[in-house]
C-alpha cells in the first residue's frame, strides 16, 4: 500500500473549506431534484454554484470524464453521467456527487435524493445506507484498523439482504482526489493490520444495493456508469472524514 498521508491542522482547515463548498452544493441543488429536470441541467447548475463560491469541479480533472458532477439514478450504482435525455420522474432516486477543489485542496461528498413518492424499498434503502455510513463514521478513531469501517458497514446492511458493492471504494483525499487508503464497506481481513492516524484524511462512500447481489456492468456508451447486473436500486452516501484524538471529524457536514 502506498503511503497515507497526514496533514497538519492548516491543511485540514483547507480541506475543511473544499468539503463545505461541496456540501453547500447538495444543499442547494436539492429544491432543484424534481420531475421533469434533466440531469444534465443539474450539473450545469451545480457547477455554476461551485464557480461562483470560489471552488472547481474536481470530476473535471479526471481524464475522459467532462462533467462537474456524477448523477446516478435508480439501478445506476455511481459514476453516474449527466445527460440532456435522462430526465427525473416521480418514484426516481437519484444520487450526486460532488467533489470541489479549493486552492489545491479536495472536499468529497454525495447523497440521495427522492423524487415525489418513493416505493417503500427505496425508502428503507436509502435510510439503510445513510445509517451504515454514520455507523461507519463513529468507528473511526486513532489505531482503529481501517477493517472496522467495513465489519460497521456490514453490521447494518446484512440483516437486510442487501448487496455491499465491493469493486468501488472509498479513497484518500486532500491535497490529491484520490490517494491511499483504499477503504473498503466491506470486512477486509488485510485492512487489520492498517491503522487509523490522527490527521488522515479519506471518504467512506458506501454503495449498496437493495438485493444480494453486488454485480454490475459498465455502460457501453459512456464508459463510465455502472449499473446493478439485476436491475436492483443502488443507493449511496458519502462524506469526507479526519482523524482526531477524538473520533472522526466530517468535513463535508450540510
Amino acid at each position: 500500500m502506498n503511503r497515507i498521508e497526514i496533514y497538519t491542522p492548516e491543511q485540514i482547515k483547507h480541506i475543511a473549506a473544499a468539503g463545505k463548498i461541496a456540501a453547500q452544493t447538495l444543499d442547494y441543488i436539492e429544491p432543484f431534484v424534481k420531475t421533469g429536470i434533466s440531469t444534465l441541467q443539474l450539473n450545469d447548475l451545480c457547477h455554476n454554484f461551485i464557480k461562483k463560491n470560489g471552488g472547481k469541479a474536481a470530476p473535471l480533472e479526471v481524464k475522459g470524464y467532462k462533467h462537474a458532477i456524477c448523477t446516478s439514478v435508480n439501478d445506476e450504482i455511481c459514476h453516474g453521467v449527466p445527460h440532456k435525455n435522462i430526465m427525473l420522474y416521480d418514484g426516481d432516486i437519484i444520487n450526486i456527487d460532488v467533489t470541489v477543489n479549493l486552492n489545491g485542496y479536495y472536499g468529497d461528498t454525495s447523497r440521495m435524493y427522492t423524487v415525489g413518492k418513493i416505493s417503500d424499498t427505496a425508502k428503507d434503502l436509502i435510510e439503510t445506507t445513510k445509517l451504515a455510513l454514520m455507523e461507519a463514521i463513529n468507528v473511526v478513531k486513532p489505531n482503529q484498523p481501517f477493517s472496522a469501517i467495513g465489519k460497521a458497514i456490514e453490521k447494518i446492511t446484512k440483516p437486510k439482504g442487501y448487496g455491499i458493492i465491493r469493486d468501488f471504494c472509498g479513497h484518500g483525499i486532500g491535497t490529491m482526489f484520490h490517494g491511499a487508503p483504499h477503504v473498503f464497506h466491506f470486512y477486509h481481513p488485510e485492512y487489520d493490520n492498517v491503522l487509523m492516524k490522527e490527521g488522515m484524511v479519506f471518504t467512506i462512500e458506501p454503495m449498496i444495493n437493495a438485493t444480494p447481489s453486488i454485480t454490475y456492468f459498465i455502460d457501453k456508451k459512456n464508459k463510465w456508469t455502472a449499473f446493478t447486473q439485476d436491475g436492483a436500486l443502488s443507493a449511496q452516501f458519502e462524506h469526507t472524514i479526519v482523524v482526531t484524538s477524538k473520533g472522526a471529524k466530517i468535513l463535508t457536514r450540510p
